[in-house]
């Protein structure tokens, strides 16, 4: 199966550019955000920041319709601002507080959403890959035409449960986007180091899943790959696995130095492949917006993330008793 290599659309409006834009540019101010909370000892556990990987939750949602579906890993806040879900809501969430999406509960592993259908948020490795199947499954079941986007890592398709779930989604024909984020350092063991195969989307063959690699720095390759995935998948061919390079400037998480890679690497993507940065040049040369134009969205952005940062903190800590909702379904959803 030749990998196939996703380019960008030469012929893109400025209101689309500007739009992700902005969505990347909120998901980088967020994070940054989180990450001083983190250091004041504002937001406790684990973090796992998604400074870097910006294009390729945004370049999916892009792609994406309503009422279809995501769920992901521990690596979910940008994920979750992608899709629509309130960075008040989130930021608290990571606070512990009672405005959070899980009410103080879940911290920054665990948020789920159904308006959005968001369905987490997981930290257990690869443990959301079989349970986005199963979302695709009752989908396919109800037959609405729907479709699930799967996230999950480089450190993650070395998962036997991955495997598994691919045999099963290809055998059902089942509508899920297999996404593998692999930002090349999984925990912190390079891809090079821990996987004899490197090219991930390949291993899909042995179950007869197409799929392919995308550049996951920008965000209108990662669009237009995944808006061939989706095609598949709605109609009715099954699974399709898209396996988008990309790359996290921070640690794992806030508690990782990555003193397995030098500064000198990541400041040299920085430099030549930040996503944020090839939007903006793009709209700078085709004149779609000034740099005083760009300096306002940015202040704009910051104004959101600010206002959310102080709901966290303003948001009182969940009182005893909420330990004991949630618990059952008290109803069975009637989802078209």
């Amino acid at each position: 199966m030749p990998p196939k290599k996703a380019a960008a659309k030469p012929n893109v409006s400025a209101e689309e550019l500007l739009g992700h834009y902005r969505e990347m540019l909120l998901i980088r101010r967020f994070e940054e955000k989180a990450g001083q909370l983190y250091g004041m000892g504002l937001i406790g556990g684990f973090c796992h920041l998604y400074i870097g990987q910006e294009a390729v939750v945004v370049g999916l949602e892009a792609a994406a319709e309503e009422g279809d579906k995501r769920v992901t890993s521990y690596r979910d806040h940008g994920h979750m601002l992608a899709c629509g879900m309130d960075p008040k809501g989130i930021m608290a969430e990571l606070t512990g507080r009672e405005g959070g999406f899980s009410k103080g509960k879940g911290g920054s592993m665990h948020m789920f959403s159904k308006e959005k259908h968001f369905y987490g948020g997981h930290g257990i490795v690869a443990a959301q890959v079989p349970l986005g199947a199963g979302l695709a499954f009752a989908d396919k079941y109800k037959g609405n035409g729907r479709v699930t986007f799967t996230y999950f890592g480089d450190g993650a398709a070395n998962q036997g449960q991955v495997y598994e779930t691919y045999n099963m989604a290809e055998l059902w024909d089942l509508p899920v986007v297999f996404v593998i984020e692999n930002n090349q350092y999984a925990m912190g063991t390079s891809v090079q180091r821990s996987t004899k195969s490197p090219s991930l989307w390949e291993r899909g063959a042995a179950y007869g899943i197409p799929g392919e690699e995308v550049d996951g720095m920008n965000v209108l390759a990662v669009k237009e790959a995944g808006e061939r995935a989706v095609a598949h998948c709605r109609a009715g061919k099954g699974p399709y696995i898209l396996e988008v390079k990309t790359y996290r400037y921070r640690g794992h998480s806030m508690s990782d130095p990555a003193k397995y890679r030098t500064r000198e690497e990541v400041q040299k993507m920085r430099d030549e492949r930040d996503p944020i940065e090839q939007i903006r040049d793009m709209l700078l040369t085709g004149k779609h917006a000034t740099d005083d134009d760009l300096k306002a969205i940015d202040k704009e952005i910051k104004a959101i993330v600010n206002e959310a940062a102080e709901f966290s903190k303003e948001s009182p800590e969940p009182a005893l008793d909420e330990l004991w909702t949630d618990i059952y379904a008290t109803e069975i959803p009637q989802e078209a």
